[in-house]
């Protein structure tokens, strides 16, 4: 059943434009970040604010804080378009209570430094259950882990990343999402992130406009479109239902070319950031401008 809402979020924030962008490295430091996704064409992107391999990170200072800030506000990149990701290491439905306690200390880190960066959005993915616990008891520990995080820090809305489905993580079914949303006690302050890829590996077709507009049609009913904060747009080397996440470029993977120019097209994506994860870096300026041009009204031909 859809989650319902007092407080209904708004995906497209009025806006008739697309974001397009990559998830960009912040070597040298997060102020980097924004120079690299102009670099590329991009109008939004996502990054790292700290290794996303290790549980602590170097403190922001106040100089690399003023300079992001400036720096996105000299290229035109605003708050809702920028999307940061967690550690990788982080669990917030881990069933061990020690591995539990430092994944949420870790996670309301997180939320504090993209508090510091004057970000809104902090993208993660769930969580596992691994074998310990059951699914139910692993989603109501997500829910709780985000509610402990709102409670830390206002105003970053927590964004829930569908998953492949591999090993015992959760989230790759859109109940799960849906589950997760209707345990959160702040509804404003959540929402998801559907990576293409792992929605194609996690059994919903988006290889033709007719089965994405059924699978979109599945997304509203179990979750609501209007919890869509984000999407990282990405093809799939694995098959349809796989369950295995291996990310392709555009147009040359299981998923093909037609799915992306329907999201391109259709305002229901409109006005969130929309992130490559390619496996190319180098493809990322053609990419994203194939996105536009779609936008603009072009079809692709071979």
């Amino acid at each position: 059943m859809k989650v319902e809402s007092d407080k209904m979020t708004n995906n497209q924030n009025g806006s008739e434009e697309k974001f397009f962008g990559a998830h960009v490295s912040a070597a040298g430091g997060v102020d980097q970040a924004p120079i690299r996704a102009k670099q590329i064409g991009a109008t939004a992107f996502a990054l790292f604010t700290k290794n996303q391999r290790q549980w602590g990170g170097k403190p922001l200072d106040e100089q690399t804080i003023r300079a992001f800030k400036l720096h996105c506000q000299q290229l035109g990149f605003s708050a809702q378009h920028i999307l940061p990701h967690d550690s990788y290491l982080i669990n917030l439905g881990a069933p061990e209570q020690d591995k539990l306690a430092k994944s949420r200390q870790a996670f309301i880190e997180e939320m504090r430094r993209c508090q510091q960066l004057g970000l809104h959005l902090l993208n993660f993915h769930p969580g596992s259950h691994l074998k310990q616990i059951s699914e139910a008891q692993c989603l109501a520990t997500i829910a709780e882990s985000i509610n402990q995080a709102h409670q830390a820090v206002p105003e970053v809305i927590a964004v829930i990343e569908n998953t492949a489905g591999q090993g015992s993580n959760l989230g790759w079914r859109f109940e799960h999402l849906a589950e997760i949303i209707e345990q959160v006690d702040d509804k404003s302050r959540v929402g998801v992130c559907l990576d293409t890829c792992h929605t194609f590996a996690a059994g919903y077709d988006l290889r033709t406009p007719v089965a994405c507009e059924e699978t979109f049609a599945q997304f509203e009913k179990m979750v609501g479109m209007h919890y869509l904060r984000a999407m990282h747009i990405n093809d799939s080397k694995s098959k349809l239902g796989s369950r295995v996440d291996r990310h392709h470029s555009l147009g040359q993977g299981e998923i093909g070319w037609a799915c992306f120019e329907y999201i391109a097209k259709d305002p229901r994506f409109n006005g969130i950031p929309l992130i490559l994860e390619t496996i190319d870096p180098d493809l990322w300026p053609k990419e994203i401008e194939t996105l536009k041009r779609f936008h603009r009204g072009d079809t692709f031909l071979e």
